[in-house]
Formats: C-alpha cells, structure tokens, sequence
C-alpha cells in the first residue's frame, strides 16, 4: 500500500536516505506490519524535512535583519569609518549567508539538481566563512584602534582596512568554489561529511580554521582587555580629567559588546565545529541538525547587537523606520567605541 504515497523528499543538506534525518533510519514504524491491516493504513513519510524549514525560517530572519543593517549603512555617508565598513561586511555576509540558506531550501526541494545544490552549498559556505573573517577583521581593528589611538583615524587606517575587506573576500569566495570546483563528495558517498556535499576532509580544514581563528580573536581580546586596563588606571590617577574624558567609558562599551560578539561566536558555532570533526556521514543526521541550527543563530544576533549598542546605526535605524530619531538615542555620545 505504500506505493500509493509519493515518496519523501530527499533531506538537502544531509545523507540520501529521506528517512533519515530524525535517527539512523528506524525512526519510523516498518509498513509491513501494517500490511494485514488495511483499516489501519501506514502513515505516509514526510515530504518536507522540518529541520530544513527550520533552517529556511532561519535564512529568512538572517536576511531581512542584515538587509536593514546593509541598507542603513550604504545610505548614510556618515557611516564611512573602517569599523563602519567592517560591521558592513559583516552584515553583508550574514545576508548573503541568509540567502544561501533560504535558496538552497528552494532550489533542493524544487530542482533536486546536483548542479544548484553544489551551487548553494558554496554559497552558504563563502558566506559564513566571510562572516567569520569579518568578525577576525572587526577584532583586528578594535585593537589597532586602542594601540595605535593617535593615528587610528588616519588615511594608512583606510588602506589597511580595505586591505583586509579584499583578502577576507577573496579567501571566502575561494573557500566557496571548493565543492563547485570539484572538491565534493556526489561521486563517492564514502568521502562525505556530516554536512552533504561537502567532503570530510574540507569540513575537517575548515573547523580546524575555524578553531585557529577564534584562538586569535580570543589573544586579541585579551590584549585589549590590557589596554583598557592601562589606560584605566592612567586616567584614575587624573581625577579632574574623569568627567571631560567619555572616551574610556564608551571605550570600555566596545570592549564589552566585543566580549558578548565572541561568546555568542562560540556558543553559536563551537558544537557544529567539534562534532564536524569528529563525526562522518555514517552519524545520525539529526545531531548534524541539532547543532547546525544554532551555528545560524549567530548571523540572528549579530545585527540585533550592532542596532542596540552602536549609537551611530541606533540613529541611522531610527531615521530609516521611523523618520526621527528619539531624545535618549540624540544625546547619546557617538563613536565608533560602541561596537
């Protein structure tokens, strides 16, 4: 009687077996024992993966909120600063991130071709790679504007963030030609990881970078964390400069949403990245999804951080939605040290 059922749609990031996604394949109940039971007719397999809605909806939320933050800093020539234009970055890979997501889903169940899964699959990869050495990028600049504070704002300043915004790009998009280019595992099933197409050995190269990276983030941070420290304890000793000099203050602000962007960084994508390396395809599709999911998560927070700390977006954002820009937000100190 099962043939009367149209048979389930392959789970588009993950292992062929369409039943697959929620256990090792015993997930469901065996039609046969239904087969001396014709009241009770066998419950036809689901024809859409709820985990890749899940991951569609996520898509969906990572692009319209980068999209506002994308759209607020292109029109505001104010917002031209290098933290500015790295904070861009960020949120213009997290769209496309986005994006990539939500095409793969309807690409997957609609074409079920080879050719726009490898497509998509680059996508979302250079996407998040990119979102990865934006927030690298971000953290870079954040202690280049503490130890070299005299200078930061200067044209050498410029050059060397664009510097960074061209190699971050381009080493993204390489990253994302990989599976298009060949370096995919369609030919050979046993070869794959726990995210399909993608072969085990590039996921086990990317974790492993993935896990260099934020090392270095975390040794930059603590170096600033030094910094402000010193430059604290400097200025305790001035007393009468405390309350002409908000720059410390709003300085010791970008430290803290730093620190909040590398916790939620690592929350978001330390379990992806640990299971990627020690599972293969043979796992349980489910634990792929489980801790794929939140690693968009990131690409949620992100832009949620920027739009309730950095006063200058604040204020871009209120003139974008609303046309004014309220009292509290007016008055605050803008700068750059917010982010």
């Amino acid at each position: 009687m099962s043939d009367n059922y149209e048979a389930s749609v392959t789970p588009s990031w993950l292992t062929p077996d369409p039943t697959a996604w929620s256990s090792s394949g015993d997930g469901f109940t065996d039609n046969a024992t239904y087969s001396s039971l014709d009241s009770f007719p066998p419950v036809p397999p689901l024809l859409v993966n709820p985990w890749d809605i899940l991951l569609c909806s996520s898509g969906t939320l990572i692009a319209c909120e980068n999209a506002l933050v994308v759209l607020v800093i292109w029109q505001n020539p104010s917002l031209r600063a290098p933290m500015f234009l790295l904070i861009g970055s960020l949120a213009l890979a997290d769209l496309l991130a986005g994006l990539g997501l939500v095409l793969h889903f309807t690409l997957a169940y609609l074409l079920r071709s080879d050719s726009a899964q490898l497509l998509t699959v680059g996508l979302v990869v250079a996407s998040f790679s990119a979102s990865v050495f934006s927030l690298l990028a971000i953290t870079i600049d954040r202690y280049l504007s503490l130890y070299y504070a005299l200078t930061y704002n200067s044209e050498r300043t410029a050059a060397f963030t664009y510097t960074m915004l061209v190699l971050l790009w381009g080493l993204s998009f390489c990253l994302g030609l990989l599976p298009v280019m060949g370096v995919n595992c369609l030919a050979e099933e046993s070869t794959c990881s726990v995210v399909r197409p993608l072969t085990k050995n590039n996921v086990v190269v990317l974790s492993v970078s993935f896990l260099l990276l934020f090392g270095l983030m975390l040794q930059l941070y603590v170096q600033i964390c030094k910094i402000v420290m010193r430059h604290a304890h400097q200025i305790s000793l001035q007393h009468h400069f405390l309350s002409t000099s908000p720059h410390y203050v709003t300085t010791r602000k970008g430290v803290s949403t730093l620190a909040i962007i590398l916790g939620t960084f690592a929350a978001c994508w330390m379990p992806f990245t640990v299971y990627s390396l020690v599972a293969d395809y043979t796992y349980p599709p489910l634990y792929t999804y489980a801790t794929l999911v939140p690693a968009t998560y990131n690409s949620v927070i992100n832009p949620v951080i920027y739009a309730f700390r950095n006063q200058e977006i604040q204020q871009a954002l209120w003139l974008v939605c609303c046309g004014c820009i309220p009292a509290r937000v007016a008055h605050c100190a803008r700068t750059p040290s917010h982010v």
